[in-house]
């Protein structure tokens, strides 16, 4: 006999596990994330598809499809190899939060939905609020009582958001850094953020925030200034737009690519312990940066097509935000694989392939390949 157990009585044991716990053995992993159809939640639906999950979205009601970023990875749940699940819910309603974690029994949760544009929660502090700070919390609940009632563990990550440090009380930000919230979004990511941190250490739970400072890619939405930016230069190349009106083109934020941000998101689950951390590139760039550079790609002078409007501008303006992401490139052994100067690139060209255009003289770089799944002429730029 070697250590604690024989052959004969490892071999007995092995014979004693049941059918029922040898399919959940073989089962693949299985994940549900709220905000699927975002821009973080089909990249992150590819990913952990790649990596062999079942994955299981909810989904809000609407009246039109609102889909377009994850139709291209939904297979007929009648398909007996489907791994992709939709379901009707709502971070504001608690009881249909409790029914679809009963029903999917996820090991990862990844809580990415909120209303989350930063001008539109001064318009709409309620439902903000409701969403982002007290959806949390419903999910966090839900969660609890799952695992008190099936003794199951689930591992759940928190999308934070930068605009917590606001106006920023150490620069770079990190972990430990202040906040000091600049809108009702920021104040109800601040108070998702604590609430995740305090059902770790009050109950045990396996619970993560992710600090992510701002990311882009060709499926952000449209109404956020880089997408607006890049959407607009390839309407006015092909004659659909004369202006992009923009607000501060001064402000400064630590830009990077949504794709690497998502693989961050999973790192952080497959821990031995529950953390918290900061998901950024470690560089600043303003608005007008990127407007430099997103037109200098189509031979165009910037200024001869953005007007000012003050309908843009916050009431509380956010002027820098730069991340310090040494903890999670230590800990989690994550790096961003994408250059500012790339990222700009990549959102341009895209741009201009929805409307069946190329960038003058040819010089594509084809910086990145990323399958764009994006809407181009459904909205005007004055929205």
């Amino acid at each position: 006999m070697h250590g604690r157990f024989s052959r004969e009585a490892i071999s007995t044991k092995i014979a004693h596990i049941t059918l029922q716990e040898k399919e959940k053995m073989t089962e693949p992993k299985r994940a549900l994330i709220t905000g699927i159809t975002g821009q973080d939640g089909s990249y992150l639906s590819e990913l952990l598809l790649e990596k062999g999950y079942e994955v299981h979205g909810i989904i809000r009601r609407t009246s039109t499809f609102n889909t377009d970023r994850i139709d291209h990875i939904y297979v007929d749940p009648h398909n007996e190899n489907a791994r992709f699940f939709l379901h009707y819910g709502d971070l504001t309603d608690g009881v249909t939060l409790r029914r679809i974690l009963e029903a999917v029994q996820p090991l990862e949760i990844y809580n990415l939905g909120a209303q989350s544009h930063v001008r539109v929660s001064f318009d709409s502090p309620e439902y903000t609020v409701d969403s982002v700070g007290m959806g949390t919390l419903r999910l966090l609940e839900a969660i609890r009582d799952y695992r008190q009632r099936t003794g199951i563990d689930v591992r759940f990550y928190q999308a934070g958001s930068s605009e917590m440090f606001g106006k920023v009380q150490e620069i770079p930000q990190k972990e430990t850094t202040p906040f000091y919230p600049r809108s009702p979004y920021a104040c109800a990511k601040v108070y998702a953020h604590w609430q995740t941190i305090n059902y770790r250490e009050s109950y045990g739970m396996f619970a993560c925030n992710g600090i992510l400072f701002n990311h882009e890619s060709p499926r952000r939405g449209e109404t956020f200034v880089t997408r607006k930016i890049t959407r607009a230069i390839a309407r006015i190349v092909g004659g659909q737009q004369k202006k992009l009106y923009l607000g501060n083109l001064d402000s400064k934020r630590d830009w990077g690519y949504a794709k690497d941000y998502v693989k961050a998101m999973w790192m952080m689950l497959q821990q031995d312990k529950p953390d918290d951390y900061v998901v950024a590139t470690g560089e600043t760039h303003s608005v007008q940066e990127f407007l430099d550079i997103a037109f200098k790609y189509v031979n165009l002078d910037w200024h001869d097509y953005v007007e000012f409007d003050k309908r843009y501008l916050r009431p509380a303006e956010v002027d820098l935000l730069i991340g310090d992401p040494t903890k999670a490139k230590k800990k989690l052994g994550w790096e961003p694989s994408v250059t500012f100067e790339q990222l700009v690139a990549l959102m341009v060209e895209a741009d201009l392939q929805a409307l069946g255009l190329s960038l003058p003289n040819g010089k594509s770089t084809q910086p990145l390949n990323d399958q764009a799944y994006i809407r181009q002429g459904l909205a005007t730029m004055v929205d």
